[in-house]
């Protein structure tokens, strides 16, 4: 009977020990902007940015153009023609706010459609570094509040070398 209660309890222990996760962590915002597509990625969203803001800054200019008129003619026009001027400034505002709100939406469209392929790069890497290394979880730093993490368990440099990309110099500051 004791051996039959040994063995059970050796045959847990060992399936305890197997059943064991190895979990390791990546700080997957590094490693984009280490990957020289992240560098692209943040030269092409500045330009799109660029085109965007010159689009605006037109609107805002008539807009602004149209107020300062309407200052200028304030006391010699009908209330009539105040009326209609202010409506016409109404609208330009509307615009300004409208272009505002699209701009905004435009640059995070663009954002994610440049980011998908990177994402996509660096979740493969990720996975294959992963399963060569029996990581059974791997969890990315930002956004998880850990009060220890052992850094033996950072998978950062292997994803790093699986996507060659080579580790910057430290800057002195």
């Amino acid at each position: 009977m004791k051996s039959k209660i040994s063995i059970l309890f050796a045959i847990l222990i060992s399936s305890i020990a197997i059943a064991q996760s190895k979990v390791g962590t990546v700080n997957s915002d590094y490693l984009l902007s280490v990957m020289p597509e992240g560098k692209i990625v943040v030269k092409l969203t500045k330009e799109y940015a660029e085109r965007l803001d010159s689009v605006f800054a037109l609107k805002v200019t008539t807009y602004q153009n149209s107020l300062t008129q309407f200052r200028d003619l304030a006391d010699s026009i009908s209330q009539e023609a105040k009326t209609v001027k202010l409506i016409e400034i109404q609208k330009f505002e509307a615009d300004v706010n409208k272009a505002k709100e699209a701009g905004t939406q435009l640059m995070r469209q663009k954002e994610n459609e440049l980011m998908r392929p990177l994402y996509k790069k660096l979740g493969e890497a990720i996975r294959a570094v992963a399963k060569e290394n029996n990581y059974t979880q791997i969890l990315t730093l930002q956004g998880n509040e850990f009060a220890y993490i052992d850094s033996n368990f950072d998978i950062t440099e292997l994803v790093m070398v699986k996507l060659n990309i080579e580790k910057p110099k430290a800057t002195e500051e």
